[in-house]
Order: C-alpha cells, then structure tokens, then sequence
C-alpha cells in the first residue's frame, strides 16, 4: 500500500522528469478529500478530454461542471507537452472501475477484462487529462506524448511501480474510450523504457 506523496514532492518528481510544470491557483489544496479518501494510491490514469484549446481544457478540468464538479484530474497533459497542474488529492477523473482491474494493477499483472464497476477508482488513481477529442484523428504530437510518458515513469519512479501500474480509463471502467489514438500497451512501453 502507498500512501499519496505530498504535492511538492508531486511537482518535484514531475520537475525531475524533465516536464514543464504549470500551476493553476492553489492546486495544492484543491481536490474532493470532503467526499473519500485520498489513498493508498496504486496507480496511474490517463484519459482523454474530449476538448480543444489549452485554457479551455484547464478550466474546465479545474472547476468540473453542473454534473461533476471539479478537479476532474491532477494534471492536463497539453498538446505542446506542458503539464498543467489543477488539484491534488481526490479528484473526480477515474469514477467506479472493477475491483479486478485494481488487483493486478496492485499486483503489477496483465489486466483482465473491465467487466463491473464496483470499485472506487478516485480514491486510487493519480490521474492525467490529455488534451484531444477523442474521436481517432486528432493527433497527438510526439511532444505531448512523451509528456505523458514522463508524467507516468515519475510517479511510478517515485512510488517504485513498474509501467503495469499505468493504465487508461477504458481499461478501468466498461464503456469508456479513452484514451483513443494510442494503444495502452505502447505507452507502458515507453514508461519502462524511460524507467530503465
């Protein structure tokens, strides 16, 4: 069990990676902590946001919206490979997942299928938002790749996880997509090549 780094050694790691760091108001102490825990952490989540235009995407992954309020992650991986930091500690970006899914990303295993969602993924997830639509041809330039590639090796660096601690959103909860235009198994790669 791993109990969630403080936020400056959140920065620091991220620093460490090599990423530029943009922090949005008081991210330090802005989450959902009054709604769950916050921890023991076991992995990392990356999703798509379904949007266009860096402030915008920020903003709204900063304060939510009517149906789900903000933060909807810790960090938005921008399309030019800037990490914008939005909150920390509960945030509303994983949702509920299948209690399986979190045994073999805790066990550091190959993932079974998501076939239930009865698990607390906020309460487990560091989660990244990365600026696309979603929608298969939106691009995703290297430099925001790699970006997410080292936002993921940190924590796992941090934690001493392996790649399989790094997993997205359709791999946690049934029906989701995200993130679409990659593959999951290339990004662990890229993870445990930059973790070597």
């Amino acid at each position: 069990m791993a109990a969630p780094m403080s936020a400056d050694r959140f920065i620091d790691a991220l620093r460490d990676e090599g990423l530029t760091v943009v922090e949005v108001g008081a991210w330090r102490t802005h989450n959902r902590n009054h709604k769950g825990p916050w921890g023991p952490v076991h992995g990392v989540m990356i999703h798509h946001t379904v949007t266009h235009g860096t402030p915008h995407t920020v903003q709204l992954c900063r304060e939510g919206h009517s149906a789900l309020p903000g933060p909807l992650c810790h960090g938005v991986i921008a399309k030019d490979g800037r990490v914008h930091l939005v909150g920390y500690g509960r945030a509303n970006h994983a949702g509920a997942g299948d209690h399986d899914v979190l045994a073999a990303v805790i066990a550091e295993k190959r993932l079974p299928p998501d076939d239930r969602a009865d698990t607390d993924g906020n309460r487990h997830f560091y989660g990244f938002e990365c600026e696309n639509l979603g929608d298969g041809e939106d691009p995703w330039p290297a430099v925001q790749l790699e970006a997410i590639t080292r936002a993921a090796a940190a924590i796992c660096r941090v934690h001493g996880w392996t790649a399989r601690s790094v997993i997205g959103h359709l791999e946690w909860q049934p029906g989701k997509i995200d993130p679409k235009g990659f593959t999951m198994n290339s990004l662990r790669d890229r993870v445990e090549e930059r973790l070597k």
